[in-house]
């Protein structure tokens, strides 16, 4: 599936187009054109999130609206905002899951896609407790 994600365009006199990534820190390139830049903007980006998808990292969620994300960066002056476009391949893998037939028929009745149901709700219940504070351990006294 492919995602656009912003890059911001850099110029310095006597430099290369540099390009970077809000979201994906450490991703930079350069090419001597701006045309070069965008390309190996594509390139670098695509092999950042290879490597994170190799390594298990979670890849960040491209802009749900890229045009007003791209007039946010434009107003902040850290660079010019362009849209970068990627592959996310997060393959799909089967597994075999053992589930009550009451819990089963009741997601039944909310859906027709069991496998989309159940990784909607995992991904949401993930984002729930990754947002959620970490509690601190207390010592004992």
């Amino acid at each position: 599936m492919e995602q656009l994600y912003i890059g911001l365009i850099h110029k310095d006199r006597g430099s290369d187009f540099g390009v970077s990534f809000p979201d994906f820190p450490g991703c930079v390139t350069a090419g001597s054109t701006i045309e070069e830049a965008f390309a190996m903007a594509k390139e670098a980006l695509a092999g950042h999130i290879e490597v994170m998808l190799e390594e298990g990292l979670d890849i960040p969620e491209s802009p749900a609206d890229p045009i007003a994300a791209v007039s946010r960066y434009a107003k902040r002056g850290a660079g010019a905002p362009i849209l970068v476009p990627a592959a996310v391949d997060d393959k799909a893998m089967r597994i075999n899951v053992t589930l009550p037939a009451r819990l089963l028929r009741r997601i039944d009745a909310q859906t027709t896609n069991r496998s989309g149901f159940l990784a909607e709700a995992a991904a949401s219940k993930l984002a729930a407790e990754s947002a959620a504070p970490i509690p601190k351990k207390r010592r004992a006294s």
